[in-house]
């Protein structure tokens, strides 16, 4: 590492004011500060700073990714098997997953990326470490049939739509990731819903097993058809369709223990997204008719279908477009799980709320943080009368 130090040492005038590449400066300190821990000190006034800056923040999370991607890669080759009758080893069955969905990382990054380093050299900015998480995150809301050339343009519209008009990395009111979701879904939705977009291949239907429907368990419930729903245990372990990695609730909870041990994740967010969850359930339990055999669903399994654990683990704990407040952190998660199960079951015409529950509540965030602040005022004001 010293040789690539002193090399990095070298070449860095070039883009200090003054150099010949100064108009590169932020792309520079990019890969200088992806090789390096940053040497800026501040130069005036007093700050304290602890051992979780930014990067490290976002380093943690993709960490915690990590478990939900491998089984991803792997369910993949399984479904893909599945659906053409193959029989694939373990190992082949992930070869054949990491093949098809490491494009999908490398278009997401590349396009994300590029965009930042663009804003930044505009701005003269800092590249930001945020889309670090939201480059990884968006390959694994996809369906693994998505084409390459839509994900790139969903992440160029998550970007410059959804973070950079606001500003950049920490100004953006709703996380860039589902902005690229929600823009996959309203501007193709051929490729973001039905029964061919889970199973990589099988939208061609060539070679696919007769009767193999490749339906996920959402739209199987969505349709009444509660006798096509999976086993409560294969819903937790995951080996269903959906999207790359959402469908396994295991290694999702394996991602939110990492976060919550390093202090990353907020519990009191992941606790009330899924008591929230729950308690509509419960609510549609008890008013379940014939006509809607959809609320009969019982209400714990509405927390292993689609993305609801990973919206709650991944998505609705954003600390940019979540809740700040403590108190409003708990109403934050609890409305944003109880709208994901009323949207989902509710709504005919589209299965899967999390999205645009958790969308919707990123609005609503800072009128929550609001109204707690004023609450929190105003009983100090009062407090401070009746001592006076």
């Amino acid at each position: 590492m010293n040789g690539l130090r002193k090399l990095v040492d070298n070449i860095k005038p070039n883009f200090e004011k003054g150099g010949k590449f100064e108009k590169l400066h932020s792309t520079f300190e990019a890969f200088e500060t992806f090789l390096f821990v940053p040497n800026k000190v501040t130069f005036k006034g007093s700050h304290i700073r602890d051992n979780m800056d930014m990067k490290r923040a976002m380093s943690v999370v993709v960490m915690a990714l990590i478990p939900a991607l491998l089984f991803g890669m792997w369910n993949t080759g399984y479904q893909h098997a599945l659906s053409t009758g193959q029989e694939y080893t373990l190992m082949e069955a992930f070869w054949f997953g990491f093949l098809k969905i490491l494009p999908i990382i490398i278009v997401s990054y590349v396009a994300g990326l590029g965009v930042e380093f663009i804003f930044a050299q505009i701005r003269h900015h800092e590249v930001n470490e945020g889309f670090l998480v939201s480059g990884m995150l968006i390959p694994l809301i996809v369906p693994v049939d998505v084409p390459l050339w839509m994900v790139a343009v969903a992440t160029i519209f998550a970007v410059v739509i959804g973070k950079e008009v606001f500003g950049g990395t920490g100004m953006n009111i709703v996380n860039p990731a589902l902005t690229a979701r929600a823009f996959l879904f309203f501007a193709y939705p051929s490729h973001m819903s039905g029964d061919k977009v889970w199973i990589e291949g099988m939208a061609g239907g060539e070679g696919i097993v007769d009767g193999f429907s490749g339906a996920t368990p959402l739209a199987n419930a969505a349709s009444g058809l509660m006798d096509k729903l999976p086993s409560t245990w294969d819903m937790f372990l995951g080996i269903i369709p959906g999207s790359i990695g959402e469908t396994s609730t295991l290694a999702i909870l394996l991602g939110a223990i990492f976060l919550l041990y390093t202090g990353v994740g907020s519990w009191k967010i992941m606790l009330s997204f899924f008591a929230g969850g729950l308690a509509m359930g419960l609510i549609l339990n008890g008013f379940a008719t014939d006509t809607n055999p959809y609320m009969a669903l019982p209400a714990y399994q509405h927390l292993l279908l689609g993305g609801f654990a990973f919206g709650g683990i991944f998505m609705a704990t954003d600390p940019v477009t979540a809740a700040q407040t403590e108190r409003g952190k708990w109403i934050y998660g609890f409305l944003t799980g109880f709208i994901a199960i009323l949207v989902r079951v509710l709504n005919p015409a589209y299965p899967e709320g999390v999205m645009l529950a958790i969308l919707l509540m990123n609005v609503f965030a800072p009128l929550i943080d609001y109204y707690i602040i004023q609450g929190n005022i105003k009983r100090r004001l009062k407090r401070a009368k009746v001592a006076a």
